[in-house]
Order: structure tokens, then sequence, then C-alpha cells
């Protein structure tokens, strides 16, 4: 049984008749809480460093130890629980990411909190590993794109929103409600979850690969390295972006800049739930050539306040999307063993975040920010190179 066909507790007939939004949603409220969590203390430096009377640098390690438990324990953890049910499996991540991050909201000590941090990257990376074949799973198969899409809105909402809404709630009260109010949120999500979400089988034995053939499966090592270039790319410039704009002498913030481009990501998620059922390979070639061309126009006209806007819209639009579309991709290569597959997704997304900020750090001390988006340019080119050479192994015209 196919993992992207398996079947629920719904009958076939109605898996076909309707898509199961309310479901849906609440897979994608888990994703912004997710992306919400891992970002959240970089808005909250100098809030978390004098309520703990530490240095910013020492705060700076909360996301680090985040993303290094969701790099060490998501490929085994995902293996060794894919003959799990997939909602009880989904529950218990949630329930595991709520507590460790109520840790880190009470945690007087440090230790204590970057070890809960750790914990939560833990099950945030078991939680990535399964959501994108659990979406298609609960799904009409027909309509595979679009549950992605829907399901994959809050990544980018959490890039967008989460951090911010976290800075403005630790401003008001106190950073610790900033992380309780994350938990709160995934306690509500999970008891909807509970509710609404369809369970779904584990993977049965005969049709379980070894974690090494999973990886070199047909198509598989291309979408990865695709994920991890289009992502260093994004993320060096993202996370550099002040610099960028003081080196514009424009004036534009880096608030205005990423609100423009959060918005624009939400319509780049809206166009590729139209399209990607159809068009899965023309619309990733697209994304890939926009996101250069965001990259130019920001190096090009980076003394003009208009073109540096549209070219964040741009950029917006196109990486919004690319989620879903890569995780479609993944999902359709691994086949049986998608959820496998799909688990070294937070895997090179965490590993490019790390690297963006190796990256970011070496080129502003050779140049000022102007470098960024030639950066970005040549990675997105690189990119796009990519999606063509592995158009025929992983990337299909239609699905």
């Amino acid at each position: 049984m196919s993992a992207v066909t398996a079947g629920t507790p719904v009958t076939e007939a109605s898996a076909e008749k309707r898509l199961p939004l309310l479901a849906l949603v609440s897979l994608a409220l888990i994703g912004f809480i997710l992306l919400a969590m891992e970002t959240m203390p970089a808005g909250l430096l100098p809030d978390i460093a004098s309520g703990m009377a530490i240095s910013e640098g020492i705060v700076g390690l909360f996301v680090s130890a985040y993303a290094l438990g969701t790099v060490i324990v998501t490929v085994p953890a995902i293996s060794l629980t894919r003959r799990f049910r997939r909602k009880p499996l989904l529950l218990l991540s949630v329930a595991g990411l709520v507590v460790a991050n109520a840790v880190t909201a009470i945690s007087p000590d440090v230790a204590l909190s970057l070890a809960s941090r750790f914990v939560a990257g833990s099950f945030s990376g078991i939680i990535w590993g399964m959501l994108a074949a659990y979406a298609i799973r609960i799904s009409p198969p027909s309509r595979s794109g679009l549950a992605l899409s829907i399901m994959s809105i809050g990544a980018p909402l959490g890039f967008a929103f989460g951090t911010p809404l976290g800075a403005f709630i630790g401003g008001l009260t106190d950073w610790r409600w900033s992380f309780a109010g994350l938990s709160l949120l995934g306690l509500v999500v999970g008891v909807i979850i509970l509710g609404c979400v369809p369970d779904a089988p584990g993977l049965p034995a005969a049709t379980r690969l070894p974690l090494r053939r999973v990886i070199t499966l047909r198509g598989v090592p291309i979408v990865l390295i695709v994920i991890v270039v289009w992502m260093l790319a994004h993320s060096t410039i993202y996370t550099y972006v002040a610099p960028y704009l003081r080196a514009t002498g424009t004036g534009i913030t880096p608030d205005l800049m990423l609100l423009v481009y959060g918005v624009a990501s939400l319509g780049g998620v809206a166009l590729v739930g139209v399209f990607l059922d159809r068009h899965p390979r023309a619309l990733l070639h697209l994304s890939a050539a926009t996101f250069a061309a965001a990259g130019v126009v920001l190096l090009v006209g980076h003394a003009s306040t208009p073109a540096i806007l549209v070219a964040a819209a741009l950029w917006g639009i196109s990486f919004g999307g690319t989620a879903p579309q890569l995780q479609n991709a993944l999902t359709h290569a691994g086949g049986d063993n998608a959820d496998i597959a799909n688990s070294f997704l937070p895997v090179a997304f965490n590993l490019a975040i790390f690297g963006a900020g190796i990256l970011g750090a070496l080129l502003l001390t050779v140049s000022d920010g102007l470098i960024l988006p030639a950066a970005m340019t040549v990675l997105g080119v690189f990119a796009l190179a990519l999606t063509l050479y592995g158009r025929r192994s992983a990337f299909a015209a239609r699905h």
C-alpha cells in the first residue's frame, strides 16, 4: 500500500468526495507553532538576557539547541516509529513539544532551558517528518497538492508573524508569557487534532526499507540537495536583512521588508495550492527562476525603495510555496517510505539555517550587505539548475 494512498478510518468514497479542511488547518497550525517556537528567541534576545542575567550570545544558543535536537533526533526517531499509527504518534509528539516548551517558560536555569529547547527541537523534527505524508494520506489522492498547500501555510505564517508576535507579547508582559502562550496554543491544537484528524496506519513491515535504501531512492537525493541550496539562499539574506538594508541607504526597516515578504509568501502558498496538482514541475522551475530574479532586483535596485519592496514581494511569492512543492516531490519520491524520506527534510532545513549563519557572517567580513543579494542570486540560479537536472528523476510534470 503506497504511503501517499494508504487507507484511513474514513471510507475511500468519502475521502474522494471531500477534503478534510479542518484536519489540514489543524496540521497547518502545528506548522505555525513549530516555526514560531524555533525562531521566537531571536525576537526576545534582550528580554531573555535581562530576565535570566545572561548574555545575548547565550540566548542565541536557544535557537541552536532547538535546531540541534531536530538534526540529531528526527531521522532515527521517524525510522523507529514508522510502524506506529500516525495519530497517536502525532498527539504524543505534540504533547512532548508542549511540555518541553512549558519547561523553557518557567526554567530559572540556563542549562535546563537549553536542555528543554533540545527536547522541543527533537519533538519538532518528529512532527515535521510525518506532516506531509500524513496530510496526503488523509486527503483525496487527486487533491494531494492542495492538501499539502493548506497544511504548509503554517510555515510561512510562522516565519512572517510568529517571531514578531512573540516579541510583542514579551514587550507587553514578560518574555516567559510568549513561550507559555505557544504551549497553550499547542495544547488547544492538540485537542482539535484529537477530535477531527483521521487516523492513518503505520507502514507494514513488508514495505519498510532500511534507512540507507530510502535516502538513495530515485529522486530523493536531488530533492534534498535542492532543499539545502534553496534554503541556504533564503536564510542567508533573511537572517542578515538588517545589514543589507543599512547598505542600501533607503531607510527601509527590516520590519517593513519582512512584512511585505510575509504577506507575499501567503500569496505564493495560494498559487501553489491552485497549480501544484496539475503542473508541479513547471511551477517549481518558475518559483526558482522568480526567486533568483528577486535577488537580482535586490542587488541592482538597491538604491530604490520601490524596487526593494517589489523584490521582497517576488521573494515572498517565489519562496513561500517552496515547502509544499518540495515536500510533494519528496513524498512521491519516497513512495511507501515517504515518512522516512520526509524525515530528512527538517534535517536539511536546519543544516541550511546553520550554514546560512556562517555563510552570511563570512560574506559580511569581506564586503557590505550588498553582497547578500548577490549570494542569493547565485544560489538561486544553482537551485534552478538542480531542478532542471532532476526533472526526470525527482520532479514529475504531473502526479
